[in-house]
């Protein structure tokens, strides 16, 4: 059984010129322990149907015109929004390619890693922060109990995502 399996996912956006049809008919499986690239031409819609599974295309002026994003058994597309958030950032995600895109230039890195963990479990502040420290480690930030304190435009680019990926 797939992890993530989309069928026949068609997103389009109404614009005062029109309907702009930006994911036609994509179908792909994500089988446990793989690691999946979408990859294209910028404009091709591959954010879009990322952010389509995770139910984050504004509407108006998108909507979901067809297809399913089975995640784990369920339809992502059929979800309430308290559905999705629920399992949103704890059990599905995304990574975007620009990591100032995804980082609150005004919040230290270490609190950004922290919010997740204390929305989706039952953790302390104080263990969400020991977890945070230990994926920063993860990732490869060297010393990261220090880092943890700093903000995003003190890190590198490359830092910058790993504190994403974290």
């Amino acid at each position: 059984m797939s992890l993530l399996k989309v069928d026949h996912l068609s997103v389009s956006f109404v614009t005062r010129n029109g309907t702009n049809q930006a994911v036609d008919d994509v179908s792909f499986a994500v089988e446990p322990r793989q690691i999946t690239a979408i990859i294209g031409e910028s404009g091709s819609g591959k954010s879009v149907s990322c952010y389509a599974m995770l139910g984050l295309v504004p509407s108006p002026p998108g909507r979901i015109d067809g297809g399913s994003a089975v995640f784990q058994g369920q339809d992502l597309l059929s979800l309430s929004e308290s559905e999705l958030r629920a399992i949103r950032g704890r059990d599905i995600a995304m990574i975007f390619q620009d990591p100032m895109t995804s980082l609150n230039p005004y919040m230290r890195v270490g609190q950004q890693i922290i919010e997740p963990l204390l929305q989706h479990s039952n953790m302390s502040k104080t263990a969400a922060k020991e977890k945070a420290i230990a994926l920063l480690e993860e990732v490869g930030i060297s010393d990261a109990a220090n880092r943890f304190q700093q903000y995003p435009h003190e890190f590198s680019g490359g830092m910058r995502q790993r504190v994403v990926i974290a």
